[in-house]
C-alpha cells in the first residue's frame, strides 16, 4: 500500500471512529439548539433597545474569538470533534432559522421583526447570551453577538449584517457539519509533534502563526494565492531569511504580467528598478528586446528598495513550487476583507516581527541589527542556525478548547459544497439593500 493510500485509510478509520463517538454523544445529549432558544425566549422581555444596553458586550464577544491556542495542536482533533457533536445536536433540533432582513440594514439601533430571527440564529450557536431575551430590537447584546459571529467567520467585526455576514449566517447547519467533518480528516493527518518552534500558514484564514511551546507567539495577517494561482499545501522547513532581497520574477509572471505591461509602457522596467540579466550575469538593455514576441530567456531582477515586490525581507523554505514568504510595499492589502491576491507566494504583515522570531537563535541578528541592515538597502542573506518547520495548510473550519468554533470561506473550493465559497474575494462587503 502506498503512503498516500495508508494516510487515506487511516483518515477514514479515524473519522469513522470519531463519528461514532460524536454520534452517540449527540443522541444522549439534550437538544442544544432548543434549550438555547427556550432560555432566550424565557429571558426578560424589554421592548426598547436602549433598555438592553451592555457597554462591554461588543468588546467582550468579539475579543473572545482570538486565542493563543494554535490551530494545529494536540487539542485540535478533540476540539473539532466537540464542535461536530454540538452541530449534530443543533441539526437534530431543527437547525437555525433563516435570517432575512428583507432589504433592511440591520445594525445597532434598528427595531424590526426580522431581528427576532437574528436573535434566535445567534443564540443557537452561542453567540448571543441567553439573558439577552427575545425582542425586535437590535440592541448592544445583538451588536456584540454579531461581532462575535463575524470574528469567528473571519469577517470584519463591525456589527452590521452585510452581504457576506448574511450569507455566512444562512449556510444550513448540515453544510457546516459537512465542513467540520471534512476538516477533521485533514487535522487527523498531522503528527502530534510539529516541532517546539514552527510556523503555520492557514490558507483559507489568510494568516500566519509562529508557534512556540504550544502557544502562538506571533500571529500575522497574510495575502495568499488567488484562485487562478493558488498557494500550495506544503510541509517544509525555513532555512533562510534575506534582508533587502532582490526579487526575481517567475517565468509565469514575466509571460502573463510583465510582457503585456512592457507593450503598453516601455519604461515599466526602469520605473520599477527591474534589470534584465543574461546567463553570464551581464545586464541587457530593455530596448534590445522585442516585447511583441515571446518572453526572452533572461532573468528579470528587481533591485532592493522600498518599491521592491518583497520590500524588506524574504523568508525561504524548501519547496518545488518556488514559493516563499515575504514583506510587501502594498501594506493596504492587509486591510482588505479577504486576502487572496498573490501569485502563490505569501505576503506577511509585520514581517519584521516574524523574522526577529525566526532569527532569535541565529546571532548576532537582534531586531536592532536587522533594522540597521534594512536601512542600508544592502542585500543580506542569513542562514538560520537551525531550520524551523513550516506547514502550509488548508483548514477552513476548526474548534478551540474553549468551545469556540471557527469557519472560513472555502476559497479554493476544496470542501465539496459550493455554498461554502462565499465569493468574498469580490471586494469589500456591501450592506444588504
Amino acid at each position: 500500500m502506498s503512503k498516500k493510500n495508508r494516510i487515506e485509510a487511516l483518515s477514514r478509520r479515524a473519522f469513522l471512529a470519531s463519528a461514532a463517538t460524536v454520534g452517540a454523544s449527540a443522541i444522549a445529549a439534550p437538544a442544544f439548539a432548543q434549550s438555547a432558544l427556550d432560555a432566550l425566549i424565557n429571558a426578560p422581555r424589554r421592548g426598547a433597545w436602549d433598555d438592553q444596553f451592555d457597554a462591554k458586550a461588543a468588546s467582550r464577544t468579539a475579543s473572545a474569538a482570538v486565542s493563543n491556542t494554535p490551530i494545529l495542536s494536540p487539542q485540535s482533533v478533540p476540539s473539532i470533534q466537540q464542535a461536530i457533536m454540538e452541530y449534530q445536536q443543533i441539526a437534530s433540533a431543527g437547525g437555525w432559522p433563516e435570517v432575512n432582513p428583507a432589504g433592511l440594514r440591520l445594525q445597532l439601533g434598528v427595531t424590526d421583526p426580522s431581528v427576532q430571527a437574528l436573535r434566535q440564529r445567534l443564540a443557537i450557536t452561542g453567540d448571543l447570551p441567553r439573558e439577552a431575551g427575545m425582542s425586535s430590537a437590535f440592541d448592544s447584546y445583538v451588536d456584540g453577538a454579531v461581532k462575535r459571529f463575524q470574528a469567528r467567520h473571519g469577517l470584519p467585526a463591525d456589527g452590521v449584517i452585510g452581504e457576506f455576514t448574511l450569507k455566512a449566517m444562512n449556510i444550513p447547519v448540515d453544510v457546516r457539519l459537512q465542513q467540520l467533518n471534512t476538516n477533521l480528516i485533514r487535522l487527523q493527518t498531522f503528527p502530534e509533534d510539529l516541532g517546539r518552534r514552527h510556523v503555520m500558514v492557514n490558507i483559507p484564514a489568510a494568516y500566519v502563526e509562529a508557534v512556540e511551546d504550544g502557544s502562538v507567539a506571533t500571529r500575522h495577517a497574510a495575502v495568499v494565492g488567488r484562485i487562478s494561482r493558488p498557494t500550495h499545501i506544503v510541509n517544509s522547513k525555513i532555512y533562510e531569511v534575506i534582508l533587502n532581497p532582490y526579487w526575481t520574477a517567475p517565468r509565469s509572471i514575466v509571460e502573463k504580467d510583465i510582457m503585456p505591461l512592457m507593450r503598453k509602457d516601455p519604461t515599466y522596467l526602469e520605473k520599477n528598478a527591474i534589470r534584465l540579466i543574461d546567463g553570464k550575469g551581464n545586464e541587457v538593455a530593455p530596448e534590445t528586446i522585442d516585447w511583441n514576441g515571446e518572453a526572452p530567456n533572461l532573468m528579470f531582477r528587481q533591485d532592493p528598495g522600498k518599491i521592491n515586490a518583497m520590500a524588506s525581507a524574504k523568508i525561504n523554505f524548501h519547496n518545488k513550487n518556488g514559493e516563499y514568504m515575504h514583506d510587501t510595499p502594498q501594506q493596504g492589502l492587509f486591510n482588505k476583507l479577504m486576502r487572496f491576491e498573490s501569485s502563490g507566494c505569501v505576503r506577511v504583515q509585520n514581517v519584521r516581527d516574524l523574522t526577529t522570531w525566526l532569527l532569535r537563535d541565529t546571532p548576532p541578528w537582534s531586531r536592532q541589527q536587522m533594522e540597521q541592515v534594512i536601512a542600508s538597502r544592502v542585500n543580506t542573506p542569513i542562514t538560520l542556525a537551525e531550520e524551523i518547520p513550516v506547514y502550509f495548510v488548508y483548514i477552513s473550519a476548526w474548534g478551540m478548547p474553549d468551545g469556540l468554533v471557527q469557519f472560513r470561506d472555502d476559497i479554493y473550493q476544496m470542501d465539496g459544497n459550493a455554498e461554502l465559497a462565499l465569493d468574498t474575494t469580490a471586494g469589500m462587503e456591501q450592506p444588504v439593500q
